[in-house]
């Protein structure tokens, strides 16, 4: 997610500013209004006069060139909410549009950003919840739900734009683990950089040359992602990966969940579908468990029952499974590197942006130092256990 232009592409609209937006696109009266976090879009809480509230998502002026793949991205949400995936979805405006390219002055010049008026998903982030391994076993049934929903939107071609996602290439994919090597500098000094550095050696000779037999969407092939991303890899030369269409960024804090009867919990929405990307299918899971670590209580314990729910939908085959665990420490990795370049360029949202930093980089040393086989060993075993104990 590298900016290149000079100009912030962060929307700071006002609340005044957000106010008016929504009544102009939406004919809503807000009675209330109130910022939301994010990482660099803007996200506002509003209540309409009925007591109805909704999620005003702004998004930045970069990701907003993208309209074509914001369109994907919009089409995808309401495809799983139809099909009885709990996901956020959009609300039409009053021409019946899912989403309003808007030329917005934020104080830095006038800029186009892509808005849309979100519904809003009742509870609590599963990051502010004391969620059981019960709970994270369906939070990875929910993953698995997700992706095997998306194949349909290929095997149905419910869109002609779905090639956009082919085309889509961004530093956040776990195909482009390698990338990192080009952000090392903002760790100079850090002796965790020396992990980042050896996490990316074990993936470019582990993990990359079983890339693909990763399982695959059927309906995608004959459509293609270039693998770009291992250019610096001769083997890859003039490969091409048939991929599947995954949510790519399911983290602590794009899971909503309520509490129910006996002290567990069932998620209610998913957000953010910014990352949707053709991907590995293992990828989600990896990215699942990665981030369902970082403030549970047992570390350790979030990937037996993550993986055991991913398994009762989607079985790994033996190089998915002989990879999660770097699959994993990568995108922790691309957590804390990216997290800190881009608080570099967007200093005022420090807190946000570092947010996996806090716990992240104990939990990478962690993992680090006790080792694949140790980590993989408990993750698998707790999944049998668990699954037996269904």
């Amino acid at each position: 997610m590298d900016h290149t232009t000079s100009v912030n592409p962060r929307p700071t609209l006002t609340l005044q500013q957000a106010t008016k937006v929504i009544e102009q696109l939406y004919g809503v009266t807000i009675t209330e209004i109130s910022t939301l976090p994010s990482y660099i879009d803007q996200n506002f809480l509003v209540v309409d006069k009925e007591g109805t509230k909704h999620v005003l998502k702004i998004m930045n002026s970069e990701e907003s060139k993208r309209t074509t793949l914001l369109e994907v991205q919009t089409l995808a949400m309401s495809f799983l909410r139809q099909h009885e995936v709990p996901a956020q979805t959009a609300v039409p405006t009053t021409t019946g549009q899912l989403m309003s390219m808007e030329e917005i002055d934020c104080g830095h010049g006038v800029q186009t950003y892509c808005v849309r008026l979100l519904t809003y998903i009742p509870g609590k982030t599963i990051q502010r919840s004391q969620v059981t391994m019960q709970d994270l076993y369906h939070v990875g049934k929910l993953a698995a739900t997700v992706d095997k929903t998306l194949q349909q939107v290929s095997s149905k071609m419910v869109s002609p734009n779905l090639d956009v996602l082919l085309k889509y290439d961004t530093l956040w994919s776990l195909l482009n683990i390698p990338l990192l090597e080009g952000y090392l500098s903002v760790m100079d000094g850090d002796p965790l950089q020396e992990v980042v550095k050896a996490v990316i050696e074990q993936y470019k000779s582990h993990v990359q040359p079983k890339i693909i037999s990763f399982q695959k969407d059927p309906f995608t092939e004959g459509h293609y992602v270039e693998l770009t991303c291992f250019y610096s890899s001769p083997e890859w030369t003039n490969q091409k990966l048939s991929l599947g269409i995954i949510h790519g960024d399911l983290n602590d804090q794009n899971i909503i969940v309520i509490p129910i009867d006996t002290g567990h919990h069932e998620v209610s929405g998913i957000l953010d579908f910014s990352l949707l990307v053709n991907g590995c299918y293992v990828f989600e899971l990896a990215i699942t468990i990665m981030y369902l670590m970082l403030e549970n209580p047992s570390p350790l314990d979030v990937g037996g029952a993550v993986l055991a729910g991913w398994e009762s939908i989607m079985q790994l085959n033996d190089d998915e499974r002989d990879s999660l665990f770097l699959l994993v420490l990568g995108r922790l990795c691309q957590s804390l590197v990216y997290g800190r370049h881009n608080v570099k360029k967007y200093p005022d949202n420090k807190s946000y942006i570092l947010t996996t930093a806090k716990s992240g980089s104990r939990l990478l040393v962690k993992l680090w130092e006790l080792g694949k086989k140790e980590v993989e060993r408990k993750w698998f075993s707790d999944a049998r256990t668990f699954l037996v104990s269904k």
